[in-house]
């Protein structure tokens, strides 16, 4: 385990509306509000057809292919994420939530297009003075979070 101190900052709150999509529409507003680092909470709707990636389809191979499945119909959701800066310098978002609807749920990682429907709800909290960032992992191709120590 690798961890660094930091501290809290500014709260953003966000109403997402129909047709935003996650994770363009938060890593947008964080690149113009100049969040290099946040803790993303979200719950709200998403739309049919909206991307999920749900894990890998093996789980055992170096650089692992991911299961892209499209939901349904559309669903309620929660999620948890958070936001640091890549490799390239700008805001990048990794954010899973679980969609629900009727008995179904499916969890999974919103990076391939999450559309609201209706409404969605988003606390932004910023980290202050993290030196945290994300790189590519060489051996599965993720991109990882990588913490120098303070």
């Amino acid at each position: 385990m690798k961890y660094s101190e930091a501290k809290q900052g500014r709260i953003f709150i966000l109403r997402l509306e129909q047709g935003d999509i996650i994770p363009e529409t938060l890593e947008d507003f964080a690149y113009r509000q100049k969040i290099d680092s946040a803790l993303v909470f979200f719950l709200g709707g998403a739309e049919q057809g909206s991307k999920v990636i749900t894990g890998p389809e093996a789980g055992t191979e170096k650089n692992p292919v991911p299961n892209l499945t499209f939901l349904e119909g559309v669903s309620e959701a929660v999620g948890v994420g958070t936001i640091f800066l890549s490799a390239e310098g700008n805001p990048s978002l990794h954010l899973h939530s679980a969609f629900g609807r009727q008995e179904q749920t499916v969890t999974g990682c919103t990076r391939k297009g999450v559309e609201i429907w209706n409404i969605g709800e988003v606390i932004i909290m910023e980290i202050l003075d993290s030196q945290a960032t994300r790189k590519i992992d060489p051996e599965t191709g993720f991109e990882l979070l990588h913490v120098e120590e303070s």
